[in-house]
């Protein structure tokens, strides 16, 4: 565990390092100001995820985003890795869970926070499922063993640490409880195959491995903190500061998707979905949206709550992580740019 974190601190300060360079190379070279006070830049630039539709994107085809356009550069392969493409300097904006973000601003990161894109609800949640008839029963009973996750230092890895804390087991004994990194569309087959003892399962992944029975769950994260929205969108601090219209048109815009996607009945979501998907042409499947159920996020327009990060700060601070009192929730996020916060 000290060798990975002495890792990932190692590429923090790379990634710190090269945000410092980039922001010193002068003008966006994509700048184009409108007159009477029109948005910065013509385009933002972001990385999208495969076989699925991210609320800018729909903002676009909605058409709430022009005149801005979104260029996108390629899939993320996970949250921190989107969130540490903004701090570089690849991507204009990035998301990631809200444990995540307040690790990477504790690390001096020069990132804000904009907007909630992510959540839990009855409907949108991840549990962590083992087989029928496995002894584990209790956060006791995982003591030496391997849980699979979509990467580490995000939603899963807090989430499960949170569970053990709870049920009392010692910073000796989590340590004893291995997560392993399995690609998402694998972790079922990995469980079925024994290779780990638990696996996290959300969304269509989730209901397509319940069709198949066998399993069950041994806890979600809705159970233990109900209704929250998860993760946010996040900017770098100079990029709002030289372009407040377009940070705002992004804001807004995305707000209305999430209440687009809200509001209008499942089926026409879904069918919106698959075609912004089907006319990107990026030779995706379209399955995964067909099961889509819900938006997950707690606060209207993606507003956010001072409680979906101090949840983590709290956290990180029990873990020794982070020093108490260094952060408060109105130094990571801000909603100014949110029309339901009015």
């Amino acid at each position: 565990m000290k060798k990975r974190n002495q890792t990932n601190a190692s590429m923090l300060v790379i990634l710190l390092a090269l945000s410092t360079l980039l922001g010193g190379c002068g003008s966006d070279s994509r700048s184009s100001a409108a007159s009477g006070g029109g948005e910065e830049v013509s385009e933002l630039r972001y990385q999208g995820n495969v076989g699925s539709v991210t609320y800018p994107e729909l903002a676009a085809d909605l058409g709430y985003l022009a005149p801005l356009k979104l260029k996108f550069i390629g899939n993320t392969t996970s949250g921190p890795q989107d969130i540490q493409a903004a701090v570089t300097g690849d991507t204009d904006f990035g998301g990631a869970f809200n444990g995540a973000i307040v690790k990477l601003i504790a690390a001096k990161a020069p990132i804000k926070s904009v907007i909630s894109y992510y959540g839990v609800d009855d409907e949108t949640w991840t549990g962590y499922y083992v087989l029928d008839g496995s002894p584990i029963s209790s956060a006791k009973d995982l003591i030496g063993k391997k849980i699979a996750v979509n990467t580490l230092g995000a939603h899963h890895e807090f989430v499960i640490k949170e569970y053990l804390h709870r049920a009392g087991l010692t910073a000796e004994e989590i340590k004893q409880v291995t997560l392993v990194v399995v690609p998402p569309v694998t972790s079922e087959q990995t469980l079925r195959a024994s290779q780990v003892d638990v696996a996290a399962l959300g969304g269509v992944l989730r209901d397509k491995a319940l069709q198949r029975g066998g399993i069950h769950p041994l806890f979600t994260d809705k159970e233990l903190f109900g209704h929250f929205s998860a993760g946010s969108y996040v900017m770098t601090d100079k990029f709002i500061e030289d372009n407040p219209n377009a940070a705002r048109k992004f804001v807004e815009a995305t707000a209305a998707a999430i209440e687009w996607a809200r509001t209008t009945p499942r089926e026409e979501v879904i069918a919106r979905y698959e075609k912004i998907i089907n006319e990107r042409e990026r030779k995706e499947d379209t399955s995964s949206v067909k099961l889509w159920k819900s938006t997950g996020i707690a606060g209207q327009g993606g507003l956010i709550a001072d409680k979906e990060f101090q949840t983590w700060i709290d956290w990180l601070v029990k873990e020794g992580e982070l020093k108490e009192g260094k952060y408060t929730p109105s130094d990571l996020f801000t909603n100014e740019f949110n029309p339901y916060g009015k």
